[in-house]
């Protein structure tokens, strides 16, 4: 494909005529979709999204409620480093899992549409290229590698494309392609870290097996300490089990009734992680919760963080939008588990990193390690057309 073949990518012709890239996140909380261009509107040469990190900590208080999941791996302040001038739609419906895995035809079912609308916005004819990212990716994402390549690019003419993920994402969102490493913490919480040759995983084993620290996790412990106030047994708190009575509308007995059946109990869980975090300042128990949870956290951090002096840590996800009760905790054991260690907050979310990822496969940027499930690129970036 030719230079003139390039320019019309953007549909409008011409030596001025953008690239636009697609960027897709899928969780738990739906799909997100942006298309955003490669390079300004003068016409500079292209570069890929820049990556902030000196903006502060959000110290917007975390969102957590029964019925649905908080969001995962959201809340940062500013605007995402990608998304000044992209396009962007939503889905509130998750793709389905069913005994394949992630469903192929379920996510295309929502995301050819989305993507059409977008480009029929911007006047474009087909993305230069495309990124997902993708929760349970990893481990669930067999019929997407194996279906993806071809249906996009049949459908999109999409011919540059990368498969992650969503905790790939969430780290490209967060710390662009710099050697670290990135806890995503919201209802559950993973860590990932790379020291640019090779991916580091820990905990994401789920709310019975692990996500230490998490939402689901704080949730669970604080409504622990409301049943020991409740029986009388030490390490109970008497305000965390009035917050309970009132978030669960009834006296505490009958919470196991309306928890036990519920196919969402780690959200209905993580939904009581903000009062843990309003009892912290004059609930000693409380305290001892996010101090618990911020050590653990921590020790996940330090099981992927590479030890280069330059590694840094990122923090992203709506939990850590809690603020000081928790955040002044998880810095004091950063800084005893990982000295030297920068920790930064996220610079933007996953959506913002699937950005970047496109845009490094369509400009020849730095890519973050290619990994067969963490993050699949179907064709080699040098076998990828220009």
């Amino acid at each position: 494909m030719g230079t003139g073949d390039e320019e019309r990518l953007a549909g409008g012709g011409g030596a001025t005529a953008r690239r636009w890239v697609l960027g897709v996140d899928s969780g738990g909380s739906g799909l997100r979709v942006a298309l955003a261009p490669v390079r300004d509107a003068d016409g500079p040469a292209d570069s890929a999204p820049s990556v902030r990190t000196e903006q502060p900590y959000a110290r917007t208080e975390y969102s957590g409620h029964t019925g649905s999941p908080p969001t995962e791996y959201s809340g940062h302040t500013g605007s995402p480093p990608a998304a000044a001038e992209s396009l962007t739609t939503a889905s509130r419906t998750p793709v389905r899992t069913g005994e394949q895995g992630i469903q192929a035809a379920h996510l295309l079912e929502q995301l050819l549409p989305m993507a059409r609308e977008l480009l029929d916005r911007a006047g474009a004819d087909r993305p230069a290229a495309l990124a997902i990212g993708a929760a349970g990716m990893a481990t669930l994402g067999d019929e997407l590698r194996a279906v993806l390549p071809g249906a996009l690019e049949r459908e999109l003419g999409v011919r540059r494309l990368a498969l992650a993920a969503d905790a790939v994402t969430a780290y490209a969102g967060a710390l662009g392609s710099r050697r670290g490493a990135v806890v995503a913490a919201g209802t559950g919480l993973i860590a990932l870290g790379t020291d640019l040759v090779s991916w580091r995983r820990a905990d994401g084993w789920g709310h019975l097996l692990g996500d230490c620290g998490g939402g689901a996790w704080i949730g669970r412990a604080g409504l622990e300490a409301a049943f020991r106030a409740y029986d009388g047994r030490d390490g109970g708190s008497e305000a965390l089990r009035a917050r309970a009575e009132v978030c669960f509308d009834g006296p505490l007995p009958e919470l196991p009734g309306k928890l036990y059946p519920r196919s969402d109990r780690p959200a209905v869980l993580a939904s009581f992680a903000p009062e843990v975090g309003r009892c912290a300042s004059h609930d000693p128990v409380a305290a001892g919760i996010l101090r618990e949870a911020a050590r653990n956290i921590a020790q996940a951090a330090a099981a992927v963080c590479p030890r280069e002096a330059d590694a840094a840590v990122g923090l992203t996800g709506g939990l850590f939008g809690m603020g000081e009760p928790l955040l002044v905790p998880l810095e004091e054991e950063l800084e005893r588990l990982i000295p030297g260690a920068r920790p930064v907050p996220a610079a933007g979310d996953p959506l913002d990193g699937a950005v970047m990822i496109a845009t490094a496969l369509c400009i020849g940027g730095p890519l973050l390690p290619a990994d067969g499930r963490l993050l699949s690129l179907p064709k080699s970036p040098d076998d990828q057309p220009n």
